[in-house]
């Protein structure tokens, strides 16, 4: 709709909003070629579930997840095609996104899946049972 706006007569250019979520408010920090990957998450079944937008990628070759010291990476490289582009909008480069997981988390026990664009890390997340204990006050 951004493209839309942009082309009628009288109408100021308008910034294009959903760009400034992807890559940064103009003057924020960011790094030069580094985007961020959008995700969802969630918790269910005693397993966290992560899916990331990564269309366009070979995860065999182009996507690494580590996990460490209770963070899940997500690394993945999309190498442009060398033809000529009259208008493109892709983002090109090295995507990373860092995620903190969920206590008792058993990120060496995780899977990876890559589907449609999409890929998903299901890590299990057993419930653990705490129980009350209350704590006397000593007076005194």
């Amino acid at each position: 709709m951004a493209g839309m706006i942009e082309r009628l007569p009288g109408w100021p250019t308008l910034p294009d909003l959903f760009g400034w979520v992807e890559t940064g408010f103009p003057g924020g920090h960011t790094v030069p070629g580094l985007h961020g990957i959008r995700i969802e998450e969630h918790l269910a079944d005693e397993q966290y579930v992560l899916r990331a937008e990564l269309p366009g990628i070979d995860p065999a070759k182009d996507v690494e997840i580590t996990v460490t010291e209770g963070v899940l990476t997500l690394r993945a490289e999309r190498s442009e095609e060398s033809t000529q582009k009259h208008r493109t909008e892709f983002h090109y480069g090295t995507f990373a996104r860092s995620v903190r997981l969920p206590a008792g988390a058993k990120g060496d026990e995780a899977t990876a899946d890559y589907k449609d664009g999409v890929l998903t890390v299901t890590i299990p997340v057993p419930e653990t049972k705490t129980g009350t204990k209350t704590i006397p006050v000593r007076h005194g």
